[in-house]
């Protein structure tokens, strides 16, 4: 029995959402973690010390959903709290040694960092990334991934411009993506352009 939405996109696109977490989930098992922690780690990972509202924008949550993430990720000896210059005072300025309003607004700021197991476990979590994504693809060429890629990256700025979110991060171009909007058929495409200018057919982006 078939559900009323399964020859929509949309349903195509939420099974295949499903489909990944779970892979995802039974792989991360083996590191002791759970969907949406390796995201955490992979971001801290690649951008370093975060506060807890970069992250939570990185992640598209709500601070208190990264917040708690955080908690058990520390838990686990994953990553660590510090405030500003590692947890030190900030510094005295003038000759007075009461800080400024402003810093110590900035010394409460808290970053979060990965500790060295952290770091450990993003490089594993790197590589179970690269499986699923091998499985993901398994069927697809060069040409239809690329061509997946830059069709999802529009339809999430699509539903980005209609929540009033941010489609800055969607925005980001493909490696080598000049031929992303190549024609199905190279030949008909060169074979409508002027002499001298046979690369016109062809589509850059």
């Amino acid at each position: 029995m078939k559900h009323p939405g399964s020859k929509s996109i949309g349903w195509a696109l939420l099974q295949a959402s499903r489909l990944h977490r779970a892979r995802m989930g039974e792989k991360l098992s083996r590191l002791g973690l759970y969907p949406g922690q390796e995201q955490v780690l992979q971001a801290l990972a690649a951008e370093g010390a975060l506060t807890m509202g970069e992250l939570a924008a990185i992640l598209r949550v709500r601070p208190p959903t990264a917040s708690k993430t955080i908690s058990r990720l520390s838990a686990l000896g994953l990553v660590a709290r510090q405030s500003r210059n590692g947890g030190a005072p900030a510094p005295e300025t003038g000759a007075s040694a009461t800080p400024s309003p402003a810093e110590k607004s900035d010394a409460r700021i808290v970053r979060v960092t990965l500790t060295d197991a952290g770091k450990e476990r993003a490089a594993a979590i790197a590589g179970l990334w690269e499986e699923v994504e091998t499985e993901l693809l398994d069927d697809l060429d060069g040409k239809d991934r690329k061509r997946l890629r830059k069709l999802l990256r529009k339809t999430a700025r699509n539903l980005a411009a209609h929540t009033g979110s941010d489609a800055a991060q969607f925005d980001a171009a493909d490696d080598d993506g000049a031929e992303d909007d190549e024609p199905e058929d190279a030949e008909k495409a060169l074979a409508g352009a002027s002499p001298g200018n046979a690369g016109a057919g062809r589509a850059v982006v």
